[in-house]
């Protein structure tokens, strides 16, 4: 039986589900959430029909519910949405629907949402481009399209991609700033703004998140401790923070308006 892309993002993230309530191990979904929810404030409306693709959890479906007229969460492993509903239900969030389906091919009619948000997911999936055009589809004209994810940063040393799929087999391809801008304005899009920034994060809570089997999250150690005693560049920057090894990582917001 062949083992597709999609079947590795459900296996991985069905592990990872109850990791992300964790606020402990989910540092980077966390600490720049209310990061994100600044970036859209301008394009929050209180009319707004919101889509969150790819949404994981529903952070940020969650996050904005309440200043919205209605959101939905749609996401590719059941496991994700379970833990998202169960948060929503405790928040008593009564406008939020979680919908079960896949970011590449939309189970929307065109013009259907006034605000569409995706956020880690870029890197994720195996068709990004086909991602950006269901957003795009779906947007109604002047929609604010908004996109937040990790970036690979222009003439990075090493190769970073190959460390993120060691960490987590469903890992696909960290694309550059420039790569995301021209998908959004291939897909008919016009960017407005960009919000780019570096978080340097302890590298044991994200083995723990994905829960990396111990030789290889041993590998991955070693090869960052290599890297700083001089041994080849993996591209994940790594360092050391009061003892503890760490490494960075590189986000990036963008806002761009549906024509």
């Amino acid at each position: 039986m062949t083992v597709t892309h999609d079947d590795k993002v459900v296996r991985e993230f069905s592990k990872q589900a109850a990791g992300f309530a964790d606020p402990r191990l989910n540092v980077a979904f966390t600490r720049h959430l209310d990061r994100l929810v600044r970036f859209m404030e301008p394009e929050l409306d209180p009319e707004d029909v919101v889509l969150e693709v790819a949404a994981g959890t529903a952070l940020v479906s969650r996050a904005v519910a309440r200043r919205v007229r209605h959101a939905t969460a749609l996401d590719l492993t059941p496991a994700m949405l379970a833990e998202g509903k169960r948060e929503a239900d405790r928040d008593g969030l009564t406008n939020l629907t979680f919908t079960h389906g896949d970011a590449t091919d939309l189970p929307y009619v065109d013009r259907s949402f006034t605000l569409v948000v995706t956020r880690f997911s870029l890197h994720q999936v195996a068709g990004p481009e086909a991602l950006v055009r269901e957003m795009v589809r779906v947007s109604r004209p002047g929609a604010a399209l908004i996109i937040a994810d990790l970036v690979r940063p222009e003439g990075a040393a090493g190769d970073p991609d190959r460390i993120e799929r060691l960490r987590d087999p469903s890992h696909g391809t960290a694309l550059t700033t420039a790569q995301i801008t021209d998908l959004v304005t291939a897909a008919g899009a016009e960017v407005k703004r960009r919000e780019e920034f570096t978080f340097t994060r302890p590298l044991r809570p994200w083995l723990e998140l994905s829960r990396t089997p111990d030789d290889v999250a041993a590998q991955i150690r070693q090869e960052l401790e290599d890297e700083l005693a001089g041994g080849p560049a993996t591209g994940m920057r790594p360092s050391l923070v009061d003892g503890e090894l760490h490494f960075t990582h590189s986000y990036l917001h963008l806002h761009a308006v549906v024509g």
